[in-house]
């Protein structure tokens, strides 16, 4: 896998997603040399209207990402696949009627965006079903090795198998003996006993890299193998190290405390940090000014519905332990854990009043956050602040929880885009693993990838409770 801006990218979805591109801008140029006459050279054509081709491929790109189309682990028929690439393609042009009534100067024609959309459909159903192939025979993917079949490496395998993607091809898998009664296969996977050549099937089998899972290392660590492989250029990798690139989050019950230390990451020089704040600062204050009028309304339609205060406050876990008031749209009922005292918020919660499961569902009860964005307390990216009573608890169970808070909490943040609302100790868990990824690699990149996904899943209404 390539790592850029602390981020582990597959090249083969990236030639996908590049090749997808070319693609559209391919289908736009050929609909308009057809329409425009072919007497005019292609590349001369493109001089004048490659900006608005541009558009249209960006645009459409967009589209097919809104519809999930660029996600590994999407499932569903080829009819539903069929339908969604349509869907993407009615909502590119309704995208582009709305650029083209403010901005007329872009258009490229009518006949020609007719056309485009049949070589549009022809392409983007061909190069999926390439690569579907690429994906079914493993082509482009890293070959490797693994060692062990404990929890460890099954969490790895579980992975492999519920991933259409991952870039990796694992040819087999050695263990030190045959503890497991196994008879040469492991999930489908062709099984080797013994630790005393490692690399000679690695070799054998042409991988690049060895994959180490072992879930008790002393006394049994194959040294020489694992050096032979790497003086001869045979990457070795660590299990938590491979679950990390091919997960984007931590398996906090495997690492250790060295694994920690000695792992790359946790850089926060104070360069990035002071970007993170100006930036906080800036888009946080134009927000304020920019959306008072809804959050005048809103606030108004919250008095309205029910009895009670607009805004709720409550005491939150930020930075170091800092404890700071955050502030909400009040969704609930007023005094809404009075009885119960602190508890998470369920599925169809009935103490959610009819205004807040609107505001709520758009994410708006959010934008009082803002303020707490401006005075510093917040980011715009971070871990979801949580409240000291569950801080207290969640601490003594959950392993390295306390390092959550090395970084200011978020509006929004990597748990919270690729992690469902969570309402449980497993849930708080399994976030924990997405945010201490974050915490791990966080960059201004990783921050607008956030930002990027968090706008899909407002607009698709998603995720919220």
């Amino acid at each position: 896998m390539i790592r850029l801006f602390r981020q582990y990218i597959s090249p083969r979805k990236t030639i996908f997603i590049i090749g997808e591109g070319l693609l559209i801008f391919l289908a736009v140029s050929l609909a308009s040399h057809f329409v425009l006459g072919r007497d005019t050279s292609v590349l001369s054509m493109l001089g004048n209207i490659w900006h608005k081709v541009l558009l249209i491929t960006a645009i459409a790109q967009l589209s097919l990402y809104f519809n999930d189309l660029y996600e590994s682990e999407m499932s569903g028929t080829n009819i539903d696949l069929a339908a969604r690439l349509i869907q993407s393609v009615g909502i590119t042009s309704i995208a582009l009627a709305i650029i083209y009534f403010f901005w007329p100067d872009m258009i490229i024609g009518r006949w020609i965006f007719f056309v485009s959309l049949v070589f549009l459909l022809l392409f983007l159903v061909s190069w999926r079903i390439l690569y579907s192939i690429a994906i079914s025979k493993k082509l482009l993917a890293e070959r490797a090795i693994m060692i062990g079949s404990d929890e460890l490496a099954r969490d790895i395998i579980h992975q492999i198998e519920t991933s259409k993607d991952l870039s990796y091809n694992i040819s087999s898998i050695i263990t030190r003996n045959n503890q497991h009664g196994a008879d040469g296969k492991l999930n489908g996977f062709c099984l080797h006993f013994g630790f005393d050549h490692i690399f000679d099937v690695a070799v054998a089998e042409n991988v690049k890299s060895v994959i180490v899972a072992l879930d008790e290392k002393r006394g049994i660590f194959p040294v020489e193998q694992l050096l032979k492989c790497k003086v001869n250029g045979i990457n070795v990798i660590d299990g938590e190290s491979f679950f990390e690139r091919v997960t984007g989050k931590l398996l906090v019950e495997k690492i250790s405390p060295s694994w920690l230390i000695f792992s790359d990451g946790f850089a926060k020089s104070k360069t990035s940090r002071a970007v993170k704040r100006l930036v906080d600062f800036l888009l946080s204050a134009l927000l304020l000014v920019l959306l008072s009028p809804l959050m005048l309304i809103v606030a108004v339609a919250i008095k309205l519905a029910s009895q009670g205060p607009a805004l709720f406050s409550q005491k939150r876990v930020g930075e170091n332990g800092k404890v700071y008031t955050l502030y909400k749209f009040r969704s609930m009922i007023a005094d809404a854990e009075k009885e119960s005292g602190p508890v998470w918020a369920s599925e169809d919660d009935p103490r959610i009043t009819r205004v807040g499961k609107v505001i709520r569902k758009l994410r708006i009860d959010e934008f009082p956050q803002l303020w707490n964005v401006f005075k510093g307390d917040m980011s715009f990216v971070g871990p979801r602040p949580e409240r000291p009573h569950f801080v207290e608890e969640l601490g003594k169970k959950i392993p390295y929880y306390s390092e959550r808070f090395t970084v200011k909490p978020g509006i929004t943040g990597w748990a919270q885009v690729k992690y469902p609302y969570g309402a449980s100790e497993h849930d708080a868990l399994e976030k924990l693993k997405y945010d201490l990824y974050y915490v791990k690699n966080m960059s201004l990149v990783m921050d607008l990838m956030v930002v990027f996904h968090t706008v899909k899943i407002v607009l698709l209404g998603r995720g919220s409770r």
